[in-house]
């Protein structure tokens, strides 16, 4: 009596199967209506005849796999082989047409939802203890082909990024290779990087640890809008992120440009605050992707340029007089060695007295402010410049000479 009873209880199970199989096409219709209630459905990422295509072939392949274990058993390792194929092109598509996990999941729940609504459609009272037993069934091969098709998609999207991220390097170490870009270049470099050729943009370089640093900032982008995107270049031990501003820039924290010892000096900056604390070069708004190359030479050598007292970016409004000083010295000219021999002839504390006079007068370019600093007489203050003019022969008065100390002293 046992084994009659299983045995009508298979075949039962058989018909509402095969009822299934008969309702295809309403099934079909019945996703296609609910999953377009799903916004990324709705918008047209997957055409009506591929969702109905789609929803066709997965509804067939899942009824396939309600069928009797023993049907199953004999006919259908090819049709679970099947399914799992099909559940794997099926995630790498949704992949590709941009639809995000969560509308996937909610697509693909759908299915259960629809089958076992059917399923309690087509079948009688008397079926209920029938479809208790069975409920695992229809939940394990929905679940299997949901798992596999999330499995796939994730898959798809890990290929996508890494194809998306080599494709930006290429086209960024294009834009760093050379000095002069073509139209074409820049055009492709835009498209690929999802930006405006024309925008203005800033760049940061950095070697060793503080290039580790910006690395890790880097990556977390925490200094920018939403939308933007920041883009890294390694080259030469270097490492340069640039990004492009914001239409109405307000750029990070205005702060002055910082000179030696991390003072604030002259030509205001804004400095994206998670930068503010790691040495580098540091160029801001040049104007599109034809200037990169030009700005990531400045940035690198304003790089070259950091001093151990440097505890931030280092702006070319800061470090004019360092680089000036640089390519002098370069050419033979050391303004500095000048210098030190004409304060040479300085009587036993003199020189440290009219050193830092000097250098508060240059900072404030005004006798009576670089008095009141120094809590000296405005006198004290003239008599000194005086006698530095008369031991170097610089007139702090003309721009020109003044030029020439704040180069040698840089």
């Amino acid at each position: 009596m046992h084994n009659a009873e299983k045995a009508g209880d298979a075949a039962r199970w058989g018909e509402l199967v095969e009822g299934l199989h008969g309702r295809l096409e309403e099934l079909v219709e019945l996703f296609v209506t609910r999953v377009q209630e799903i916004p990324e459905y709705a918008d047209n990422r997957v055409s009506l005849p591929e969702l109905r295509s789609t929803a066709r072939e997965t509804f067939r392949r899942l009824i396939d796999g309600l069928r009797d274990e023993r049907f199953r058993h004999s006919n259908s390792h090819g049709s679970q082989d099947s399914l799992a194929r099909f559940s794997s092109e099926l995630g790498a598509k949704r992949a590709r047409a941009g639809i995000s996990p969560e509308a996937l999941i909610s697509a693909v729940r759908l299915d259960f939802s629809i089958l076992w609504a059917d399923l309690l459609k087509i079948s009688d009272a008397e079926d209920a203890v029938l479809l208790t037993s069975h409920v695992d069934q229809v939940w394990r091969v929905v679940d299997e082909f949901a798992t596999q098709t999330h499995s796939s998609y994730s898959s798809e999207r890990v290929r996508m990024a890494q194809e998306e991220s080599n494709i930006r390097r290429e086209f960024i170490a294009r834009l760093f290779s050379k000095s002069e870009l073509s139209a074409d270049t820049i055009s492709q470099a835009a498209a690929a990087l999802a930006t405006d050729p024309e925008a203005r943009f800033s760049i940061v370089a950095a070697s060793g640890e503080a290039a580790s640093k910006l690395r890790t900032i880097a990556t977390q982008g925490g200094w920018l809008q939403p939308s933007q995107r920041l883009y890294v270049h390694e080259f030469g031990g270097s490492t340069y992120v640039f990004w492009a501003l914001p239409r109405a820039h307000g750029g990070g924290p205005r702060v002055a440009g910082l000179g030696g010892a991390g003072r604030q000096d002259e030509g205001p900056a804004y400095i994206p605050a998670p930068i503010i604390g790691i040495p580098c070069g540091y160029v801001e708004g040049f104007s599109g992707l034809r200037a990169l190359p030009s700005a990531a030479r400045t940035a690198e050598r304003l790089a070259l340029l950091l001093q151990p007292a440097d505890r931030g970016p280092l702006t070319a409004a800061a470090a004019w007089a360092r680089l000036a000083k640089q390519q002098l010295q370069d050419a033979g000219l050391d303004l500095w060695a000048d210098l030190e021999s004409a304060l040479s002839e300085c009587r036993d504390g003199e020189r440290e007295r009219l050193t830092e006079t000097v250098r508060h007068f240059l900072h404030t370019g005004n006798i009576t402010t670089t008095a009141q600093e120094l809590f000296c007489h405005r006198n004290t203050i003239l008599n000194r410049l005086n006698r530095f003019q008369e031991l170097t022969g610089i007139d702090l008065a003309v721009p020109a000479q003044a030029a020439r100390l704040v180069v040698a002293w840089a």
